[in-house]
């Protein structure tokens, strides 16, 4: 199909995005790469129990040193799975969702260390997991 008879919304270089869509995928993958280098940082920062976090908060699970373990491997996942979406791989995209929503999940478990950063990190995730799912892959048949 040429390019002037394509679907507004598909216009673009296509390949396996499908033009406009790719712009969406490539905000994951940086958002990701970003999310996870931030967490590899503030997990390293949470297992020396740096005086980057507030001292007397109370966890619902475990301690401090804990969830920056916990930061530090979901950090890791994030940036393998921004590599993966970048690749342009099939199965980056799953693993790119499942990043960014346990990510999600243990910023929200994480809001008693530092309150506002876990809520924005939340919200990138949220967007990242919206831009994957629905604007990931070559689109409807034609």
């Amino acid at each position: 199909m040429s390019q002037s008879t394509m679907p507004a919304g598909d216009v673009g270089t296509g390949g396996e995005y499908g033009g406009a869509r790719s712009g969406w995928v490539t905000f994951a993958g940086v958002m990701l790469s970003i999310v996870g280098a931030l967490n590899i940082i503030y997990g390293i920062a949470a297992i020396d129990n740096a005086n980057f976090y507030v001292d007397d908060a109370r966890y619902a699970i475990s301690s401090l040193s804990t969830w920056g373990w916990v930061l530090l491997l979901i950090g890791a996942l994030q940036f393998g799975a921004a590599f993966s979406i970048f690749g342009g791989t099939s199965w980056g995209r799953w693993v790119g969702v499942i990043a960014a929503g346990l990510n999600a999940i243990a910023q929200l478990l994480f809001l008693p260390a530092y309150p506002l950063l876990a809520l924005a990190l939340f919200a990138v995730d949220i967007i990242v997991i919206h831009a994957l799912i629905a604007h990931y892959g070559p689109g409807p048949a034609r």
